[in-house]
């Protein structure tokens, strides 16, 4: 059997980069490219549930060294935050950048040159944050960056309310999907995500994205080099529905299925006293150790943990 070329994208020709790209650029044109599907025409600057148009937005670009190991290394991961996002997370911690479009509409030789400056700082991939919408945006810049260099494996972070369509039109192209899965009840989804369909979409997402990549391969050196990265933000009182998570992913996708269990959850986005108060706190530790009881109790191995425990209120 052939290893597949690393990064992934290295395997297939230009021609077939730029043909992809035509087409999610055309379907733009009655937009699918998220599940909310608008079927506005954004090839005409027209938005909807992702208040995006012809043109993705970007917040920011830059070094991160705050994600996990495997991907941060000793020179950071090569950050692309894009602006706005198909979600309504009431809780999010981005909330400019995801709800207030912060950030400056980015053209696609533009968008490739960001990638190639992260190159040139000596990160070790490029990792597209809230890339769920702007996918069409994405695959329109990567053949002008291959096609100057490009050769830095790319992560795709998303909340993981992904079309099927987008999913697949990169396949062969993405290296290490790292989708968040967030939660499990759909009438909890609906009020804390705005998308009740949210658990539903996940779960076909992550099975896709793990029939492309399969389980995270990390090298020697630490970095992760292709696979599935699963991260679950624990909530306070367990509300994600944790355990029916942890069961999934063992059961449906892989006990080696490698999770981060995150404890960072704090009151943001339009959380308050007065609003989605059941959830204005930060959680207990044992709310984050009944979290990592029900991934090992699931079978799954492979857990980041944070250096820090769990605040305890």
């Amino acid at each position: 059997m052939i290893a597949p070329a690393w990064p992934a994208y290295l395997g297939l020709p230009l021609a077939e980069l730029r043909r992809r790209a035509a087409v999610a650029i055309e379907g733009l044109a009655a937009c699918t490219a998220c599940p909310r599907n608008c079927r506005v025409n954004r090839l005409e600057n027209k938005t909807a549930a992702c208040r995006s148009g012809r043109y993705a937005r970007v917040a920011s670009y830059f070094p991160h060294r705050g994600e996990e190991d495997c991907l941060r290394g000793w020179r950071g991961s090569g950050t692309i935050f894009f602006s706005w996002c198909n979600l309504r997370c009431v809780h999010c911690q981005n909330f400019d950048i995801s709800q207030q479009g912060a950030g400056e509409e980015t053209r696609p030789e533009a968008l490739a040159t960001m990638m190639l400056e992260l190159q040139d700082m000596g990160c070790h991939n490029i990792n597209l944050v809230t890339p769920e919408h702007v996918v069409p945006q994405i695959l329109e810049a990567l053949p002008f960056a291959v096609a100057r260099g490009l050769r830095l494996p790319i992560v795709y972070n998303t909340g993981a309310y992904d079309a099927l369509e987008s999913l697949q039109l990169l396949d062969g192209i993405v290296d290490i999907y790292m989708p968040d899965f967030k939660f499990w009840d759909r009438e909890l989804s609906l009020k804390y995500l705005r998308a009740r369909d949210c658990p539903e979409v996940a779960r076909a997402a992550i099975r896709e994205m793990h029939r492309q990549v399969g389980d995270l391969v990390i090298g020697a050196d630490g970095l992760a080099r292709r696979g599935l990265l699963v991260r679950h933000l624990v909530m306070p009182g367990g509300i994600a529905g944790t355990r029916e998570i942890m069961r999934f992913l063992a059961e449906e996708i892989s006990k080696d299925t490698y999770v981060n269990v995150m404890d960072q959850y704090y009151p943001a986005g339009r959380v308050s006293r007065e609003r989605f108060f059941e959830i204005n706190r930060r959680i207990t530790r044992a709310e984050y150790d009944e979290a990592v009881r029900a991934a090992l109790e699931a079978g799954l191995h492979r857990l980041d943990q944070p250096r820090r425990l769990a605040p305890v209120i």
